[in-house]
């Protein structure tokens, strides 16, 4: 592999990364605003059957994709656990 093959890659990385980062950001916007909203209707932080249904609606995206579905459910489940926290923090 020639290092500009190898820079080559790495940018492309990098790049996706970026994307990554960007949308997770938008992503916990906009379930802080959900927070927000179940914080000023007495809703509760979790919704155990969204969650679920989300998972397996990852899952099968993941496969779909060629992406190791284990991996996708730790990954959107890692999400889901860090939007509770902040939805438990805004009913304080």
């Amino acid at each position: 592999m020639s290092d500009d093959r190898l820079r080559h890659y790495r940018e492309s990385i990098d790049n996706i990364d970026a994307a990554l980062v960007f949308m997770l950001a938008e992503r916990f916007k906009v379930t802080q605003a959900v927070g927000r909203y179940k914080a000023e209707n007495g809703l509760p932080p979790a919704d155990p059957g969204r969650e679920e249904r989300q998972i397996e609606r990852l899952r099968k995206l993941a496969h779909d994709a060629n992406l190791d579905p284990e991996f996708s459910e730790k990954f959107l489940r890692f999400i889901i656990d860090e939007v509770i926290r902040h939805h438990e923090k805004l009913r304080g």
